[in-house]
């Protein structure tokens, strides 16, 4: 059967399907984990793979990083870790249905909150990306949540430049950038994802994949102004 994992053939055919079912989601998930030491996907991003954590747990956290960011504004990592606090809060309760797996009205505030905060995290221009809350935020700005390709490419960016560079991590950088009509920042996050892809098999899912979606065939929007 094909997910008998025993057989080298068939563990690679069952990534290149799980990397080609991620990308044809139009980089809504982070390729899950493949080339790379993230896990999960889009929700167990938003739940932070908490466990038992009870809402409760979730708005302290928030209130609390509201209150390290207000007492200082320029503090990046403060805000850095707001932007997380709320993103892991719109999926939980209220804000997070479990039936469709949407996010609610509340949910979607959540999100927008954590956009907000990690764009006051941006513009002070950290020296060392947090890699971690750049993850985070590529969920935020992926399809099923504020659906944001330009800053998902950009969060995607700044989890690249913080260590996280397999090529699961180029290849969703170059979906988000081709969505939001950056042509040329997908091509060339496309060739690091061929270049760093480990047999024949990957690159020709990888390379049908940026096909699509820089023929605008992928999901996703074109909402930002397009730039290199």
């Amino acid at each position: 059967m094909l997910f008998d994992l025993r057989s080298r053939g068939r563990r690679r055919m069952v990534k290149v399907i799980y990397l080609g079912l991620a990308i044809l989601m139009g980089g809504g998930l982070i390729l899950f984990g493949v080339g790379s030491g993230v896990s999960g996907g889009l929700f167990d991003a938003f739940s932070g793979n908490s466990g038992g954590s009870s809402d409760n747990t979730f708005e302290e956290r928030v209130e609390k990083a509201q209150d390290r960011a207000q007492a200082s504004p320029k503090d990046a990592a403060a805000w850095a870790a707001l932007a997380v606090a709320e993103a892991q809060m719109a999926g939980v309760g209220e804000n997070f249905d479990q039936t469709t797996r949407t996010f609610t009205d509340s949910g979607k505030e959540r999100l927008r909150a954590a956009d907000r905060a990690w764009q006051r995290y941006v513009a002070l221009d950290p020296k060392k990306p947090d890699g971690a809350a750049a993850t985070q935020m590529v969920q935020v700005y992926a399809q099923g949540a504020l659906n944001d390709p330009a800053k998902a490419a950009a969060a995607q960016e700044m989890a690249i430049a913080a260590g996280q560079d397999g090529y699961g991590q180029y290849a969703q950088l170059a979906v988000f950038a081709y969505q939001a009509g950056q042509t040329r920042k997908g091509d060339l996050a496309a060739d690091k994802a061929l270049e760093l892809a480990d047999d024949k098999m990957l690159r020709d899912q990888l390379e049908a994949s940026f096909k699509q979606a820089k023929s605008g065939q992928l999901g996703g929007t074109t909402t930002a102004t397009p730039s290199g």
